[in-house]
């Protein structure tokens, strides 16, 4: 992969904000590019397939991951997310800067491989915010958002492996440091 100085990693705890962020972000700037993840869980209401996601099956999955067709993949809360490599280089090739909303193992992956990328992990105000911004989305059953409060603490204990750590209190003053970094 060429130029990886365009390609930057937000990442943190399902719950966070990255979603947000990135819309901002998005919405702030024209040459930066989403990449847009594969997964094999269901949409949610609203998310359309190539949009949102490319929602795929796991056996089709399985068959990207063989022929090494993901920049990182890995498997959260029963559902394997990944990142098609084909696009990004694209898009890079193409003099966008690449931006990859993706959770925290994929974002290690891509650190490993990829030091030079820029990562950002985007941590909550505090535990508590954390878990009502992940009730409020009123998308998962109980055991789930056990499973995603369990699942936060073990990634932000890992989120000195990041370039940048930022506190999500506000959108605006996040996105506005982000752009500050971006810059740098």
């Amino acid at each position: 992969m060429k130029n990886l100085k365009k390609l930057i990693i937000i990442t943190g705890p399902s719950g966070v904000g990255k979603g947000t962020v990135v819309k901002q972000l998005l919405d702030s700037k024209k040459d930066i590019w989403l990449s847009i993840s594969a997964t094999t869980r269901n949409p949610r209401m609203g998310e359309k397939d190539g949009v949102n996601y490319y929602f795929i099956s796991d056996e089709k999955f399985k068959d990207m991951v063989d022929k090494k067709e993901f920049l990182e993949w890995a498997q959260f809360a029963g559902n394997y997310y990944g990142t098609p490599l084909s696009t990004v280089n694209e898009k890079i090739e193409s003099g966008f800067i690449v931006l990859l909303e993706i959770e925290v193992e994929g974002a290690k992956q891509i650190k490993e491989k990829f030091p030079e990328a820029l990562s950002i992990f985007l941590l909550p105000p505090s535990d508590e915010e954390l878990e009502k911004r992940i009730r409020n989305r009123g998308t998962e059953k109980e055991e789930a958002i056990k499973m995603r409060l369990r699942r936060a603490k073990y990634e932000i204990a890992s989120s000195d492996r990041f370039d940048f750590v930022l506190t999500n209190y506000h959108v605006d003053e996040t996105v506005k440091r982000i752009f500050e970094i971006i810059k740098s």
